[in-house]
């Protein structure tokens, strides 16, 4: 992968774990970046997540929540979701961001569980990129990507 001018943004900060309940997340601005990437960690986990999906929105109401923030189509693990076993995989959502909106967050939630779930999430915008085309050339468990 060829990169320049990228920029790194933590989203989801590493955390107690995670049980039936939503990660709070860093809301991130897209504004000059022409691709992103973003990571979601896992630790260890002993239930399948409830939610794994990445909304946008055109305002932010502060630096964790978006205004009116929608689901963005083909950037959801929802027929997919990681499961009970799935400790330590890296789950990667990857969009150029031409024609989305301003900012953007990502969902977490937990599924409900003995003990539950540990994650981080971190996103990577870039101004120009070559990108490979599978979830194996970038070493992660799972990869949505959008055209």
């Amino acid at each position: 992968m060829n990169v320049s001018n990228f920029s790194i943004h933590p989203m989801v900060l590493p955390q107690a774990l995670l049980d039936d309940t939503t990660a709070t997340s860093n809301v991130v601005d897209l504004a000059g970046a022409k691709y992103c990437y973003i990571a979601v960690q896992l630790g260890a986990t002993d239930i399948a997540m409830a939610a794994l999906k990445v909304q946008e929105a055109d305002a932010k109401t502060d630096a964790t929540t978006l205004t009116s923030g929608a689901d963005i189509t083909g950037l959801t693990y929802a027929t997919a979701l990681p499961s009970a076993t799935d400790d330590n995989k890296t789950y990667l959502f990857a969009f150029p961001t031409e024609g989305r909106k301003r900012y953007v967050n990502v969902v977490a939630t937990a599924g409900n569980g003995s003990t539950g779930t540990y994650l981080t999430a971190t996103a990577i915008l870039f101004d120009k990129l070559a990108h490979n085309d599978n979830a194996a050339s970038f070493n992660v468990a799972g990869l949505k990507r959008i055209p």
